[in-house]
């Protein structure tokens, strides 16, 4: 929920307290000052609240009279402050969604190089979580506006819209993006979208999910990069434990959503090189061992293909990347080593 309109919410939660204290003092008055009864009190303290002019249940004495001045004076400020602000919020609803609206884009159209997740359902979450802890720039998109208030609880960078129309991909930067996930629950979506994608964007990465593996080929031949089928995943992971339970739950407290538990990364071997690459270098040359604690576990070259526990006489190419592990302290000592982002 935004600002502005916890703002408003809590203005009008002031002004409906303030009614119900005036109510209350009114009633207790006429039930005390003048020996109303409560249907009585209640009764007089409704209509001068309201001002509506109806005649008095008995005639009022001296006391009574000057209670009752009090209260149309006070209702009068009340309930003109509660009609002020209940239409100030009704008329300036339209306006203020707008604002936030105006404020998100502005956000949006400054990113550069991020992700773009089609579909705030369930696998759409996850990525956005996992997103977040890496603290990677990303936008959702999401037909369903009942999940507005969800994304902005979330602070979630959003834009609410039909992810198959190229109008919304481009207000949510496809051009500009790196990546592309599309995580609707339909295939024939999903299949519209990478085809969207790849048609405003030749060079993003595109990783689609799927929920049949006869979508599997389409997705590719669309142009995705990398299809997932989480069903299938899910199943070999629960095989996977009953199989080999020990390897599967070191590996799963590899992956754990949440910062603080990072520790794979990644990297580009150009960020490890502070001499522009002007010379070959192996992982032994690098030393992340004994300056950062890391370990090198992988490392895929400029084809795209990997290898895993490389030696350490292997030649960084340019354009290739490594894997490295480590606990957060370690990874966060290799970032700052290397002033990697």
């Amino acid at each position: 929920m935004s600002p502005l309109i916890k703002f408003f919410r809590t203005k009008i939660y002031t002004a409906v307290f303030l009614l119900v204290v005036i109510l209350l003092i009114g009633v207790a008055g006429y039930k005390t000052i003048s020996g109303y009864s409560w249907i009585d009190a209640v009764y007089m303290t409704v209509i001068t609240m309201t001002t509506v002019g109806f005649g008095e249940v008995v005639p009022l004495d001296n006391q009574s009279k000057i209670f009752t001045i009090f209260l149309i004076l006070a209702s009068i400020v009340i309930v003109g402050y509660a009609l002020s602000i209940i239409t100030e919020y009704i008329l300036s609803k339209n306006d203020v969604e707008e604002l936030i609206q105006k404020k998100m884009q502005k956000k949006i159209d400054s990113f550069k190089g991020h992700i773009v997740i089609c579909g705030y359902g369930r696998n759409g979450k996850q990525a956005a979580r996992k997103l977040l802890a890496y603290e990677k720039e990303f936008v959702v998109i999401e037909k369903d506006k009942e999940m507005e208030e969800r994304l902005q609880m979330d602070e979630v960078p959003y834009v609410i819209g039909n992810a198959n129309e190229d109008e919304t991909l481009m207000q949510a930067g496809i051009d500009k993006a790196s990546c592309l996930i599309s995580a609707l629950p339909n295939d024939a979506d999903n299949l519209f979208v990478v085809l969207s994608t790849r048609q405003l964007n030749k060079s993003i990465n595109i990783i689609s999910r799927a929920s049949l593996e006869t979508s599997y080929d389409k997705l590719k031949l669309a142009g995705a990069n990398n299809v997932i089928l989480p069903d299938k995943i899910g199943g070999d992971h629960m095989a996977s434990l009953v199989v080999i339970p020990g390897l599967m739950e070191f590996v799963d407290n590899l992956s754990i959503v949440g910062k603080s538990n990072i520790n794979i990364e990644e990297v580009a071997v150009e960020k490890l090189y502070r001499d522009n690459m002007k010379e070959a270098r192996t992982i032994k040359d690098l030393d992340l061992r004994k300056k950062t604690g890391c370990t090198v576990i992988g490392y895929k070259d400029e084809k795209g293909e990997y290898l895993v526990n490389p030696e350490a006489e292997l030649e960084l190419a340019a354009n290739s990347k490594i894997i490295v592990l480590g606990r957060p302290e370690q990874i966060d000592a290799l970032n700052s080593e290397y002033n990697i982002d």
